[in-house]
């Protein structure tokens, strides 16, 4: 990048910040200045747009908008784009009139060969391959949960984070089949039609196998190529090969790959990305209730192809971490450790390698890098420009490692864990809350045991974007006054001490992942929460609650994918906003990802952009009448303030008023749409 490009770039991201901030006053009449800073602890010290002063992010685990969505019923007047309204299937979760708009292919990439993520040779299948347990334990046991055997055990483990009538859930929900075995708990499991099929009762309460969810796979799984484009969805991703992937890669592994040819159980993961749950028979009760009392999102996304760890750095830095000499420099990581999906001589699909063991990097700026050059060649052919955001010589981490540090700040070991990734120079929306001195915690359940003892700990290492951190790990003062544990943040509601922004991460037993969690779980971890935030009325008065899950698990979804860089996007997932300001049970279809989380609270308090590369630069999208779904103006991630309404709030002189419908943010052209 030469200096005259440097200078625009850096130009354009200061205007954007200066037009949204006008944009606010200008649109309600009472604008505000950036957020100033009082040396006073309360609450009205810093100064917000709206008359949000608290905003809480919980996130849960694996699942995508269609799964626990899928034949969600709108109120009426509003919209939604699920399984149901698109008649793949019907309101009982049979297959609807469009069912063959899901249908799964199957395709042939014969190694040695070259990783594409839109195969040429793809036939339907006839019916899909069998369901798999997976890891799911067959029986309960207090040794080797979950489930527990017991209710005490139970109550000793999680009686602190749920309701003493939801800890019973914790022993129900084995499988009573072997692991890695097909599940005939699943109706018509060696029969299933080529399609999204019903996890009936009582599978709500089960354990059950979980899909692939890497990157290169899930790019794969979307089969994106603008050929394929139409006007409803011009990035062209079909979203049509989840079944052909798990059952030809899944997962990965540098072992020893299986003989050629494949059966449709090669991998043991069968077809389980295709199960969905019914809203209509009693399922996601909890977040049923908020969708219809709240609002919701059926727009939002993961901002990474892939699982939780690169999804979850996004909703720290609205960016992607890189391997480092462990001094911020760019370095480049073992060879066993980089990414190759060009699949093996004698298999079909059989990555080269594949980082079984926790993630995997990509120099993603060189396309004659494995698997890099398919993925930029289709970013350069969309109509509009997504830059690929890869820096020169920076091997980025795509999927699951350790972070760098210790609970206590020391740097881990990695001749001791080698799947880790080092110290992370890279800046996070939590600098910029320390540098203005906006309180903020994220608060992970099981913090403190895996300060003492990480290896008996349910906190989830990979899920907390600042472990990562030098800046903050290395900060002692910021170690201890940032990063708490699930009783802290009950302690801060009770005491009237909530930060400005709070991170919420339940542990591996409430998180809502399908083979270590159940989604009831997740929900009541997430009822507790709210309803001890309603609790205190001024504190609700002033409380913005995002409910989301970190990425889709690689379960299919039927939504509109917006690629903005490398990267991702990915697969919509649920995003529910909680709020005084957010009821009436609306649906809002502005495009979202994890950054637009970042996008709030730089709105919010008037920040800047974390960095001048971080997606939190991208323009909110323009929306056409005719498709909401699909920005004009992409690439675009929107700041969630369309999920709220300000214009009941009170006229006091710390904000000004906000309403959902802004028309910056709409529009009657076409953009760069060619259809």
């Amino acid at each position: 990048m030469g200096m005259g490009q440097f200078s625009q770039r850096c130009n354009m991201v200061y205007v954007r910040a200066l037009l949204a901030a006008c944009a606010g006053a200008t649109a309600f009449g009472l604008g505000t200045a950036p957020a100033s800073v009082a040396a006073a602890r309360d609450e009205h010290a810093f100064r917000t747009s709206t008359p949000i002063k608290h905003v809480i992010i919980v996130v849960g685990e694996n699942r995508t908008f269609d799964h626990v969505f899928g034949t969600y019923q709108p109120k009426q007047g509003q919209s939604v784009w699920n399984l149901l309204s698109q008649g793949i299937v019907n309101a009982d979760g049979s297959p609807g009139p469009n069912f063959k708009k899901a249908q799964q292919y199957q395709a042939q990439l014969l190694g040695p060969a070259e990783f594409t993520i839109a195969p040429t040779n793809k036939t339907p299948y006839g019916t899909l391959p069998s369901p798999n347990t997976g890891g799911t334990h067959s029986a309960a046991s207090d040794a080797s949960p979950p489930p527990f055997a017991k209710h005490d055990a139970a109550a000793q483990a999680e009686g602190a984070a749920l309701e003493p009538s939801d800890v019973d859930q914790l022993l129900s929900g084995a499988s009573g089949l072997p692991t890695g075995a097909k599940d005939s708990r699943v109706a018509n499991y060696n029969a299933l039609m080529n399609g999204p099929y019903l996890l009936q009762p009582p599978l709500y309460d089960a354990y059950m196998g979980g899909p692939v969810h890497r990157f290169y796979q899930a790019w794969q799984q979307s089969d994106c190529k603008v050929a394929h484009a139409t006007r409803e969805n011009p990035s062209g991703c079909l979203g049509d090969l989840f079944a052909w992937v798990e059952t030809s890669i899944g997962a990965g592994s540098n072992g020893k790959p299986q003989p050629t040819p494949f059966t449709d159980q090669t991998t043991g993961e069968g077809a389980n990305a295709l199960g969905f749950y019914n809203v209509n028979n009693g399922d996601m009760p909890y977040f049923t209730q908020l969708a219809q009392q709240y609002t919701m999102s059926d727009n939002y996304h993961q901002p990474v192809m892939g699982g939780t760890g690169a999804n979850s750095i996004m909703i720290g830095a609205a960016d992607a971490y890189y391997y480092t000499d462990g001094n911020g420099k760019p370095a480049t990581p073992p060879s066993d450790q980089i990414e190759n999906p060009n699949p093996l001589a004698g298999t079909n699909n059989w990555y080269t390698q594949d980082g079984y063991s926790g993630g995997s990097y990509s120099n993603c700026s060189d396309a004659s890098q494995p698997g890099v050059g398919p993925i930029r060649q289709y970013l350069k052919s969309l109509p509009y420009d997504p830059k690929a955001n890869c820096a020169p010589a920076h091997y980025y981490l795509l999927n699951n490692y350790n972070p760098g540090y210790n609970g206590d700040g020391t740097v881990l070991d990695r001749t001791k864990s080698p799947y880790t990734i080092p110290p992370s120079p890279v800046r996070t929306i939590g600098d910029t809350l320390l540098d203005r001195n906006i309180p903020w915690k994220y608060y992970g359940e099981g913090w403190r045991s895996f300060i003492s003892n990480p290896a008996q700990s349910i906190y989830c290492n990979i899920c907390n974007p600042f472990l990562y951190e030098t800046s903050i790990m290395t900060n002692q003062q910021a170690r201890e006054t940032h990063l708490a544990d699930l009783p802290d943040l009950y302690s801060d509601i009770g005491s009237g001490n909530l930060p400005a922004v709070s991170f919420v991460k339940p542990g591996g037993l409430l998180d809502g992942h399908p083979t270590s969690s159940k989604f009831g779980l997740y929900e009541a971890f997430v009822r507790k929460l709210v309803d001890a935030v309603k609790s205190d009325p001024k504190l609700w008065e002033s409380t913005a609650i995002f409910i989301t899950t970190d990425e889709g698990g690689g379960y299919y979804d039927s939504g509109y994918i917006q690629p903005v860089d490398f990267f991702g996007d990915g697969s919509r997932i649920p995003m529910i906003a909680v709020s005084k300001y957010s009821t009436g049970g609306r649906i809002s279809h502005g495009y979202a990802d994890h950054a637009s989380l970042v996008k709030f609270i730089e709105r919010n308090w008037g920040l800047p952009p974390i960095t001048g590369r971080s997606r939190d630069n991208l323009p909110n999208p323009v929306q056409h009448n005719d498709n909401p779904y699909v920005p004009v103006n992409a690439p675009a991630i929107g700041d969630l303030f369309d999920l709220f309404d300000f214009r009941t709030a009170p006229n006091d002189h710390e904000h000004g008023h906000r309403h959902a419908e802004d028309d910056s943010e709409k529009g009657g052209g076409m953009g760069w749409w060619p259809f």
